[in-house]
């Protein structure tokens, strides 16, 4: 057995992944497992705290490693656990080097006994300042959807985020390092490409020129011809510039689906987020991209009990959902993170944050039904991800019979089956 990896959190720590796969292969470790974790919420480091314990238990012959945002932000919280062998740093975890020096340091003893100094190796990540463009070459030949790292770190202080001090300051790509990786992946036989970041719309702010995230997607599309759909992941609003908003408009490789990054509907709660948008501008830009790109699909991430929320703050958030036409919701509980701003604000009751949280994912399940049922009549064009599971251009999933994974048909949607759309 060589290296597996078990991964938690966002799309990027799950693009990266592939990354460490390679690189700790490249070094020779073997007989151990790599733990890339998340630290967004509370929940989410203690999923990771229980799976090291049960790996342990079940495969007690291996070696675990942690690195990830969580291990980078509480590296000794993870070395004091005995059945972790060694702790990586978030940029770290990106470099062959330091999977050498793991290597070395795994093969010369066993992880139990070892001083918890010893098993840190997690640099400061605010004095990153570079950020290496990664190529999978480990993505499977032909697999449909495939992630490129543009972007990493976040320069911005929302009083309820941990992860820019797991990520550090937003450092990007140069865009013709990103051009190359897509040509190549496009020349794989990857359909979909998908551009992912910690704040993807800061991309370029640290490059010569400070191109944005518009210049790049034009780029893309101009100078790889080929590439049958982009996808743009979870966005800022308040960042998004002109040129983004000309390739909505007038390019159809870029596919019509944005996630983007609401988190309240409350202008006071926005403020005491630290957000940079009202509530009036999110409703504004929804309205704009619609107008843009009709039938256009959105997304949202959106925060549950924020401190000092009240039912009223809440039901702003609530009434987002009709208010923006959003189709996807992602709701988060708020969960205080030791160190940030909200967890030494008011805190709203348990129960209540729980209550909310489900209210909410039943207005986003609501949409969802919503715009499947709207779909029924549509002439789709369905991304083919494996035997029977197919992506429209607005990610609704699709129960298809095709069996070939990354060709893209064209589909007329007969109806729903209350969880995908169906031909």
């Amino acid at each position: 057995m060589s290296v597996e990896i078990v991964t938690f959190g966002c799309r990027l720590n799950a693009f990266e992944s592939e990354v460490i796969l390679r690189e700790a292969a490249s070094a020779g470790l073997s007989d151990t497992i790599v733990v890339n974790s998340c630290a967004v919420t509370n929940e989410a480091v203690a999923q990771a705290r229980q799976s090291i314990r049960r790996l342990k238990r079940e495969r007690p012959e291996l070696r675990i490693v942690v690195t990830g945002c969580a291990a980078q932000i509480e590296p000794r919280m993870f070395a004091g656990m005995a059945e972790v062998d060694r702790v990586v740093g978030n940029d770290d975890k990106m470099r062959t080097e330091a999977w050498h020096a793991a290597r070395t340091a795994l093969d010369a003893g066993p992880g139990f006994g070892i001083a918890e100094s010893e098993k840190i190796a997690v640099a400061d990540i605010m004095a990153v300042r570079e950020m290496a463009p990664h190529l999978v070459d480990g993505f499977q030949k032909g697999l449909p959807r495939v992630f490129v790292q543009v972007q990493n770190g976040c320069d911005h202080r929302c009083t309820f985020c941990i992860i820019p001090f797991g990520r550090g300051n937003s450092r990007s790509v140069p865009m013709g390092a990103v051009v190359s990786q897509v040509r190549a992946l496009v020349e794989r036989g990857h359909a979909e490409i998908v551009l992912t970041g910690v704040d993807l719309t800061s991309y370029g702010a640290d490059l010569p020129g400070t191109p944005k995230l518009g210049l790049l997607t034009k780029q893309i599309l101009r100078h790889v011809p080929e590439l049958k759909r982009l996808r743009i992941s979870s966005i800022d609003q308040v960042e998004v510039d002109r040129d983004l908003l000309d390739v909505i408009a007038g390019d159809e490789r870029l596919m019509p689906h944005l996630h983007l990054s609401l988190q309240s509907g409350d202008d006071l709660i926005l403020k005491r987020m630290k957000r940079r948008h009202s509530r009036r501008q999110a409703v504004q830009f929804c309205a704009q991209v619609r107008r843009l790109r009709p039938g256009i699909a959105l997304g949202a991430d959106i925060i549950a009990g924020f401190p000092t929320e009240t039912e009223e703050m809440f039901k702003r958030s609530l009434d987002l959902v009709e208010e923006c036409d959003l189709t996807f919701l992602h709701v988060f509980p708020y969960s205080p993170r030791p160190g940030t701003p909200a967890a030494r604000m008011p805190q709203v009751g348990g129960d209540k944050i729980r209550e909310r949280a489900k209210r909410l994912r039943m207005a986003g399940e609501a949409a969802l039904q919503r715009r499947l049922t709207s779909e029924t009549g549509a002439t789709r064009h369905v991304l083919v991800e494996s035997a029977g599971q197919g992506r429209t251009e607005h990610f609704l999933p699709v129960a298809i019979a095709d069996e070939t994974p990354g060709a893209v048909r064209a589909l007329t949607i007969t109806g729903n089956d209350g969880a995908r759309l169906t031909v």
